[in-house]
């Protein structure tokens, strides 16, 4: 195993039309894990759904309210929360951006917004890019689903 490192401002930049997602450690870095850097625009994200990894956030700037399974929970600086697989989830940011880093244990979270980003073209307006988007979460076993807070 080497030594990884990513400083502030490196690492390739995701567009998953929600969010730019910046890989601040991959999988074939350090031979599992891999860390992810959000920033998120003020606003709701992703519809819910249920995604077949585990994962962690920690937000480092911004004021966010993450749904778990049907259960609103307000999240700012210094806030983690850890989200099982397939527990449905979404979230919503209150604040003008927010930023928060996102640790999943494996690569499975890396292909797909790696596939989003290859994928869906980044001017595509949303009704072009949910067909786009339905496939590629397919593929990966991110279910899509409603919650009720």
């Amino acid at each position: 195993m080497t030594i990884h490192l990513s400083t502030a401002g490196e690492g390739p930049e995701l567009d998953t039309k929600d969010a730019t997602v910046t890989v601040k450690a991959a999988a074939e870095d350090t031979g599992g894990y891999e860390l992810f850097e959000v920033d998120a625009p003020r606003g709701p994200a992703v519809p819910p759904h249920a995604d077949p990894w585990a994962k962690a956030f920690y937000v480092l700037h911004g004021r966010l309210t993450v749904c778990l399974d049907g259960e609103l929970h307000d999240l700012g600086p210094g806030s983690c929360v850890h989200i099982p697989a397939g527990t449905p989830n979404t979230f919503t940011v209150h604040s003008p951006h927010a930023k928060f880093l996102v640790f999943t244990p494996d690569d499975a979270m890396g292909r797909f917004f790696r596939e989003i980003d290859r994928t869906v073209p980044s001017d595509a307006p949303w009704p072009d890019a949910v067909p786009l988007l339905g496939d590629i979460a397919a593929r990966h076993g991110v279910a899509f689903g409603e919650l009720v807070p």
